[in-house]
């Protein structure tokens, strides 16, 4: 293929195979990982991933309606969407404090849930004050 830009002409030869071998090496990986995942990842673990993903559709969800319907009401949006973040980070340290394969943080399962629990009641709290 012949380009010209500027007045300079420049020949291009495509790589026919480049994208194949890219798609191949995409879907080997991501095989891999969620392989590696299923095996190596406790069941308490993956529980708390499908909660984090359930909280992530909830935000997406609850941006996509004030994108297209509005913010008539909103310390309503911005205090339902500040409960699905700060739930989302609460989690993702929980799910941090419980991963058996993490040695820096020194607690028990039972003490992370119990933290968890304390936080999201004062989140929640804020929350429904900040609503009005």
């Amino acid at each position: 293929m012949i380009l010209s830009f500027w007045g300079v002409v420049t020949s291009i030869t495509p790589l026919p195979c480049v994208g194949s071998i890219m798609s191949s090496s995409y879907n080997k990986a991501v095989n891999q990982f969620w392989t590696s995942y299923q095996v190596n990842t406790p069941q308490k673990l993956k529980i708390i991933d499908v909660f984090l993903l359930y909280i992530l559709i909830t935000g997406i969800v609850q941006f996509a309606y004030c994108v297209l319907v509005g913010t008539f009401p909103f310390n309503s949006f911005l205090a339902g969407f500040i409960s699905t973040v700060g739930t989302f980070i609460l989690t993702v340290c929980l799910r941090i404090q419980v991963n058996p394969s993490q040695t820096e943080i020194k607690t028990t399962p039972e003490r992370a849930f119990a933290d968890f629990l304390f936080c999201n009641l004062i989140l929640h709290l804020v929350v429904f004050n900040f609503m009005g």
